[in-house]
């Protein structure tokens, strides 16, 4: 574990002599060990200030017993053994440079959204350079997924000092994620601890889970305090109530244990040990929980301070502190990820793309599809919720229904399985899960499947709308084409466009109401026809045509032509 340099008690540089005289320069080079033929100077002083105890102070499973009492008030000054703190000076008696740190805020719940943010702030501050990276934590905790990954990258990170800071609250996931850094700093009366895993009932009511999901919350909070030299005991105790922790001093040398009951009956040697009163924050029926002095007094925490100038001035860092507060896109991320604007996303770019696909090459409506769907996958890429698979489905549905719409007539299977595809995709995009764990992950499941089917009504709405009153729109009306019908017998407008026969044009654009065709192959009712020198991709009225069968173009709106079978006269 990283330690920082450290400074004199008083946190400042050594005075240079003062007063004249041979004699007193005589004595004072002779103090400093001058005489001895020193060259350097390295003056070694303890921290003697009341509420300054150590991050040695956590090691108070193996202190003497004189240095922790029994049951200290929480009130009191922190105990704990005073550290020696050694400054490596020049003879020109400068101190070493501060090193840089950056502070991450902290401060909302852990969830997807939050545990991405985190990451990517901290990923930033390493990528600065930083050589301190301090979390200033502020929250109730959260889901356990996320709180098993902030600690894994936290602990994970190498050459990097991570301290965590608490002013106010430091509650269950969030106790935990304290736990994993290198350092923890409070103020006096921050609070920390009670990290026991809770679940939603079926009554709405949140209570204890059940032995099989907690075992893995007690294992993770032991190891990690067994890996930042923190009490095990307690550190299990803020996630099982059922603990008692009580304080232990060997008979032998009277080194100091916090032990609990469990780890008691399965010890060999308790005859070593005199077992003492518990812990009052560790009784039975509660989790371990208690303020910034009591913390330091039992060894969680390493130090009480009053503000965050004096925790840099402890770390010796350099000032003023870098803050990584949320930038204008990370905002932009959590009103994306708003259920409401997250609705009229999907709606708009539902329409969008309908109309996109109604109208040959890329218009207004593909950039507005492009658009919508662009910011909703990215916002869920940056909110920790989505990745290329969910990406991969949308387009594979958009691709299916493009195949049903322009190459299969009609719909069937690829039009189904593409609007599946397309929902599937849309709800996976909000959830690191399908299959629920408990009842609070089925109630979110739940709320995420009724913002897309709410958006699809609200798609189906809003076409119906606009295909009643799109043609008194401005602006719109001029991407549809207003269909034109025409009867048996009835000869093709007089009024055709000029170039309507021009080769080049494709078939939809080259034929007009009126004109008869041969049917190239059967039409259920999706097909082709035949017009002599080209084929064009037609619909029957909803009848079935069998292959060879004359047929008169009824009606044309865009791409889609609508055809009739011509009964042959007998």
């Amino acid at each position: 574990m990283l330690r920082p340099p450290l400074t004199t008690a008083n946190n400042r540089p050594i005075d240079r002599l003062a007063g004249g005289g041979f004699l007193r320069l005589f004595v004072c080079l002779a103090v400093c060990g001058f005489i001895t033929g020193g060259a350097d100077l390295r003056i070694t002083h303890a921290q003697s200030t009341p509420d300054a105890a150590s991050s040695d102070a956590r090691s108070a499973e193996s202190q003497p017993a004189a240095s922790l009492p029994d049951e200290a008030p929480a009130d009191e000054a922190p105990m704990g053994p005073t550290a020696a703190v050694q400054t490596d000076l020049a003879v020109s008696g400068n101190p070493k440079s501060p090193r840089k740190a950056v502070v991450i805020p902290f401060h909302s719940d852990i969830n997807p959204m939050s545990t991405a943010l985190l990451t990517r702030k901290f990923e930033s501050a390493i990528e600065s350079g930083a050589e301190v990276v301090i979390f200033d934590i502020h929250s109730p905790g959260g889901m356990v997924f996320y709180t098993f990954q902030i600690m894994d990258m936290i602990q994970d990170a190498k050459g990097i000092e991570t301290v965590a800071f608490i002013q106010k609250d430091a509650i269950s996931g969030a106790a935990l994620i304290a736990l994993a850094c290198d350092k923890i700093y409070m103020l006096p009366h921050a609070r920390m601890g009670d990290a026991g895993v809770i679940e939603m009932g079926e009554d709405g009511a949140f209570r204890y889970t059940v032995a099989k999901l907690r075992s893995p919350v007690a294992q993770k909070a032991r190891d990690t305090a067994e890996a930042t030299g923190r009490p095990i005991a307690l550190a299990e105790k803020m996630t099982d109530k059922d603990l008692v922790v009580f304080r232990a001093v060997n008979k032998n040398d009277g080194t100091i244990r916090y032990i609990s009951d469990r780890e008691w009956e399965s010890m060999a040697d308790t005859d070593l040990w005199e077992r003492g009163k518990p812990i009052r924050e560790a009784g039975k029926e509660m989790f371990f929980i208690a303020n910034g002095k009591r913390c330091v007094e039992l060894g969680m925490a390493d130090r009480v301070v009053n503000d965050l100038d004096e925790l840099a001035e402890d770390l010796q860092v350099e000032t003023p502190l870098m803050v990584l507060d949320r930038t204008a896109v990370d905002v932009a991320i959590v009103i994306l990820n708003h259920w409401f604007v997250t609705l009229l996303l999907l709606i708009i770019g539902l329409v969008a793309l309908v109309i996109e696909l109604s109208a040959p090459g890329m218009g207004i409506g593909g950039l507005i599809s492009t658009l919508c769907f662009g910011l909703f996958f990215w916002s869920r890429f940056l909110g920790g919720t989505a990745g290329w698979l969910e990406v991969t489905l949308f387009v594979l549905g958009i691709v299916f229904i493009g195949f049903e719409i322009f190459v299969i007539p009609g719909f069937g299977v690829a039009g189904v399985g593409g609007v599946g595809l397309l929902l599937t995709s849309l709800v996976m995009a909000s959830r690191r899960f399908l299959i629920p764990q408990n009842s609070a992950d089925a109630i979110s499941l739940g709320w995420d499947v009724l913002t897309v089917l709410g958006a699809f009504v609200g798609f189906l709405v809003a076409m119906l709308f606009l295909a009643k009153h799109i043609g008194d729109i401005p602006g719109l009306g001029r991407l549809t084409l207003k269909p034109q019908l025409a009867f048996d017998g009835l000869q093709a407008s007089e009024h055709q466009d000029v170039g309507s026969s021009d080769s080049s044009l494709p078939g939809w654009q080259r034929v007009e109401v009126g004109e008869i065709g041969t049917s190239a192959g059967a039409l259920r009712p999706g097909g082709k026809i035949d017009m002599g020198d080209y084929f064009v991709d037609v619909v029957s009225e909803g009848d079935f045509i069998e292959n060879g069968q004359r047929v008169q173009i009824i009606a044309k709106q865009g791409t889609r032509i609508v055809v009739r079978q011509i009964q042959e006269e007998s």
